[in-house]
This record gives structure tokens, sequence and C-alpha cells, in this order.
């Protein structure tokens, strides 16, 4: 047993430090960035927010939605293969250049994988999605993917250190999903006592990864566009989202009616609702490590897409980033005891 006195820290802890900037509208901001992915050796484009692979959110008609607007989403693996191959057969041109095929390590993964594939070869992105990334299994099984797959872009994760990561990169992924715990509808830090500050972590990984040639996504722990601006000028590459994106008319989950309010069932997907939704229930040799929630309906995603960009582009103006790319150079964190006055806050 040893100990680590170094401080961790989450959002909640910092605020970003404003600096002296010749910008002179939040329209003169761009979010577009472009990157080479090291191991498949290809290139994307787009603004780099990411809805999660939760079947609450990462469903067909939020890609639909973010793709118009140039933003990722990774599909939720619960989909059949002739939801896929439908789904393909409708959608726009340019519609894979902001989906991924999310996918376990099982070998039913592997074969809808291939099946998926073979009917939509124009897919580019696999996201490789285990809630614990640091088993020899999972780095193994990503290479083989890299094998099968050479040139399709590899997402993998979840992880929060360095080592970890660059294992990751070095077994074949291009992007590692960087989160463990910080989710709203995650128990595992609580049913566990495993996890990593989020912030630190994007730090810390960020690092490891850029000195590689590879990206992270910072997957979780987001509950404000001040949260997002704070991953980013972190060093992430991309941001991935759940509960932001969680209780909307794109998102999946069932529409309830409370006391003449509507709501939208929002789950991690290591609930015991995705696991009997599933799996057929919680195996006997693990618990839960997830919440379910009734979100307040929030009506069509544009508008808190315009919310998440309009702060984002903000935080830019403040400290003087012209280009999204630019934040993490012009960001410099300061501790808080405390975010903002919560006064009238009900």
């Amino acid at each position: 047993m040893r100990i680590e006195h170094d401080i961790k820290l989450g959002f909640k802890d910092v605020m970003i430090r404003p600096k002296r900037s010749t910008l002179k509208s939040r329209s003169q901001v761009t979010l577009e960035r472009e990157f080479n992915f090291l191991n498949s050796n290809s290139n994307w484009k787009g603004v780099p927010i990411m809805a999660a692979n939760m079947d609450t959110v990462g469903t067909f008609e939020m890609a639909l939605e973010l793709s118009q607007h140039k933003l990722f989403t990774a599909i939720h693996k619960h989909y059949s293969i002739e939801e896929w191959n439908k789904f393909l057969s409708e959608a726009p041109d340019g519609l894979e250049d902001y989906i991924a095929i999310s996918t376990g390590t099982g070998k039913e993964d592997a074969l809808k994988l291939k099946a998926v594939f073979k009917s939509n070869p124009k897919l580019k992105f696999i996201c490789i999605d285990v809630a614990n990334g640091y088993s020899e299994h999972f780095a193994e099984f990503v290479n083989q993917t890299r094998n099968q797959y050479p040139d399709k872009v590899i997402i993998a994760g979840n992880v929060v250190t360095g080592e970890m990561v660059e294992q990751l990169i070095l077994s074949g992924a291009d992007i590692v999903k960087v989160g463990i715990g910080p989710g709203s509808v995650c128990t595992t830090r609580v049913k566990t006592g495993v996890g990593y500050p989020q912030l630190s972590a994007i730090i810390e990984c960020a690092d490891a990864a850029h000195g590689l040639g590879g990206q992270i996504i910072s997957d979780g722990g987001c509950t404000t566009p001040g949260d997002v601006a704070k991953a980013f000028g972190a060093g992430a590459d991309f941001v991935m989202l759940g509960g932001m994106f969680a209780g909307h008319t794109e998102s999946g989950g069932e529409l309830v009616l409370r006391h003449g309010e509507q709501y939208k069932q929002f789950y991690g997907m290591s609930s015991s609702t995705a696991m009997d939704k599933y799996v057929g229930g919680v195996a006997e040799y693990r618990a839960s490590e997830g919440k379910t929630v009734e979100v307040p309906y929030k009506g069509d995603v544009k508008d808190t897409l315009q919310d998440i960009l309009g702060g984002l582009r903000s935080t830019c103006t403040y400290v003087g980033a012209q280009r999204l790319k630019e934040l993490t150079k012009r960001t410099t964190f300061i501790r808080v005891a405390e975010q903002e006055n919560q006064v009238y806050n009900s």
C-alpha cells in the first residue's frame, strides 16, 4: 500500500483565469478542429464534442442531428445488425465521418462488428468500450481489432492514468477514452472506491497521449458548458457528454409523465436497468454500478447545443483563443473553493 500526496482536481476545484484578448466577438472563434490519427493514418475535421455511447444518449436520431453541426456520436452497442443496415441505407452522405460503432470485447461483439462492416464498409470509427480498461485482455482485443481493421479509427477506454493511455495507443488505439467514475449516473466510485478526479486525469492522460501522437476523449463529469471548456483547457482533444445530452427528443429512454411534467429515463450502462434490459439481469458475481434517474424533458437537442457551443466560444474570447486548438495553450487554472453565487438557486 502507498499514498500519493500530490493534489488531484476535478472540474469543481478550478476556474479559468481570463487573459488579455484581441478578439472583438464570440463569432470570431472557430470551434472546428482537424486531427490526423496515428495508427489508422486518417484524418478528421469537425467540432470535437461527442454524444456518449449510452442507449439513452448515443442514438441514431442523436447522430443525425449532431452531425448537421459537425459533432460526433458514439452509437450505443445494442442496435441490431438489421437496424444498423436500415439506418445507414437511409442516412445522408458524410454521416460516417461523425459516428462510431461501439463494441465490447466478447466474441459475439466481434462477430457483430464484422457483420456491420461487411454491409457498410464506409464506416470509419470503432469505439471499444469497457468500464475497466486496465486488463491485459482489453489491450489484446484492441491489438486484434487494429490488425483486423488497419484503416479504421479505433477509440478505446476507459482509463485514467498515463501508462495505460500509452499501452492502448501502442496496442493500436488512435484515441483513448479517459474517465472512471465521474459520470452523473455512474456509481463506480461509491461501489468500488476506485476513480480519479477528472481534471487531473485529463491533464495526465493528454500529456501521455500527445507524447506518442495520439488523442484522448474526456468522458464524464461535465454538468455545465463551463466544464466542457475546462476539459478542453486541460488538454482533452474530444469531450464526451452523457447527462448533458440526455432527456432530449433525440435521446433514447422512455418518455414518462409525472404530476403533469414530462421526463425521460436516463441510466448508466452498468446499472441494473441496463443489465435487466440486455443481459438478463445483474450477474451474481457483480454489483450494479449505475443509477437510473428521470431527467426533465428538455425538448430538441439543438437548443442545448447552442448553449454548450456558445459557452465554449465565450471561454475562448475570455482567454484570447481564436481557435479551440489554442484554448489549452491559453488556459491557466486557478484553485477555488466555490464556483458560483447560489443565493437564488432552488
